[in-house]
């Protein structure tokens, strides 16, 4: 029984790191119709930048500014440089983005050399709870508050605001949203942003969960983004919520009780939700 509720935190705590790369992703997709294959390739832009200034400077919290708004700037340079010539243009995006994940991750090799890069932690997050015959990380038990924190303020901005409601109709239906008189354009970029913002924070509070961070990790992560935005649907935080978090628990216990299935079960999740209910878990139709 230890086992198992230290398996299902430690699932939790993988999930809502998950959950934040996959919520800016989904709401990119769902609005806009972007394909944003760089997204990984932000992920890891805010994380070197938030762990190397981290360590530098001793404090978690520059570094999460640092790596995040990083992640920002770059996304909105890509946006727009060149997405926003490529609206409904699905090929092209995914070219477009796609050079940029070797951009991105040359530049990266050039700049911080081919070594991982490792996760900084805090002294006041460095110690462990008990949990019946088990410990279990303190920095961990942050990455959920903070993850739910976020997933509530996402929430309240996507189905209790003015803008929430424009990105909620722009998803339904963007002409008449636009035939309406409502300029979708500073939404469509601030969402965006806001995405690899996302991106960038959980770079930086994921990595000691992620076991730190290499020039793979953000193709890597991208396709882990992508399972949880068929999991759980896109367009909506709550479903990236509950794909985050179903996928983080399962690939969790499956690794503890039954290791040789652990790099198939995001899959066999994929693939029963695409047979069963296309559209997502809790996905916009």
């Amino acid at each position: 029984m230890d086992i198992l509720a230290v398996g299902i935190l430690g699932g939790v705590s993988y999930g809502f790191v998950l959950f934040l790369i996959a919520t800016g992703l989904s709401l990119v997709l769902g609005l806009m119709g972007i394909v944003n294959v760089s997204h990984g390739a932000l992920f890891m832009t805010g994380a070197y930048m938030g762990l190397t200034v981290a360590k530098l400077t001793g404090s978690l919290i520059i570094g999460i500014l640092a790596g995040a708004i990083l992640a920002g700037i770059v996304s909105l340079i890509i946006e727009r440089l060149f997405l926003c010539q490529l609206y409904k243009q699905e090929l092209e995006q995914i070219l477009v983005t796609f050079g940029f994940v070797y951009i991105i991750t040359n530049l990266h090799l050039w700049i911080y050399g081919a070594w991982p890069k490792s996760a900084f932690v805090p002294s006041i997050l460095s110690g462990s709870m008990t949990i019946g015959r088990f410990g279990f990380p303190v920095h961990r038990l942050a990455v959920i508050m903070m993850g739910g924190a976020l997933c509530v303020g996402l929430w309240w901005l996507q189905e209790k605001t003015k803008i929430g409601a424009r990105i909620r109709a722009g998803m339904d239906d963007a002409e008449m949203v636009s035939g309406l008189g409502i300029n979708l354009r500073p939404i469509n970029i601030g969402a965006f942003c806001l995405g690899a913002i996302l991106a960038g924070f959980a770079g930086v509070v994921g990595a000691p969960v992620l076991g730190g961070v290499n020039l793979n990790t953000g193709t890597d992560i991208f396709f882990v983004a992508i399972a949880v935005c068929i999991v759980g649907g896109v367009g909506s935080v709550q479903g990236a919520l509950v794909g985050a978090v179903l996928i983080g628990i399962a690939t969790t216990l499956v690794s503890t009780y039954f290791p040789v299935l652990a790099m198939f079960v995001m899959y066999i999740l994929m693939v029963l939700i695409l047979i069963f209910k296309p559209s997502g878990l809790l996905g916009r139709k």
